[in-house]
């Protein structure tokens, strides 16, 4: 896969919840990971003490993180609607190169700041509240 600008990774919030999908306002930087926690079934059979996991058998998860300038728009307003809602909407993040992972998130923090001489920013983070879909592109 060729580099691919940062800038292309885009994480977008179903406005309506009818499928509509817009990039977050503002944005900067983001972030997605993957997690897998693991499950320890090495024994006292366990080959020469080697440690064995359970194929499988962990819970997965996934977090979104973004920063970047307040704009007021459409889809800043709607990440505070979802956050004092407590809504868990399906999200989009856009892989530059590699695909599309789709699913519902909570929003798990949202946080404004400003300088006296500079610009409002804010920083948002996710947390996976369901199954996800790839699409690969």
């Amino acid at each position: 896969m060729a580099a691919q600008n940062g800038k292309d990774l885009l994480i977008k919030v179903d406005m309506t919840d009818s499928g509509q999908f817009e990039t977050l306002a503002g944005l900067r930087a983001t972030r997605l990971s993957f997690n897998a926690e693991s499950v320890d079934v090495t024994s006292l059979d366990s080959q020469n003490g080697w440690r064995e996991l359970l194929a499988g058998a962990g819970m997965r998860s996934a977090a979104i993180s973004g920063a970047g300038v307040f704009k007021d728009a459409g889809s800043d307003e709607r990440a505070r609607q979802i956050f004092f809602d407590g809504e868990v909407p399906d999200f989009q993040v856009v892989i530059p190169g590699f695909g599309i992972v789709e699913g519902p998130f909570q929003v798990t923090a949202i946080e404004y700041a400003g300088a006296h001489d500079g610009e409002a920013t804010y920083e948002l983070s996710l947390a996976s509240a369901g199954a996800l879909s790839f699409t690969a592109i």
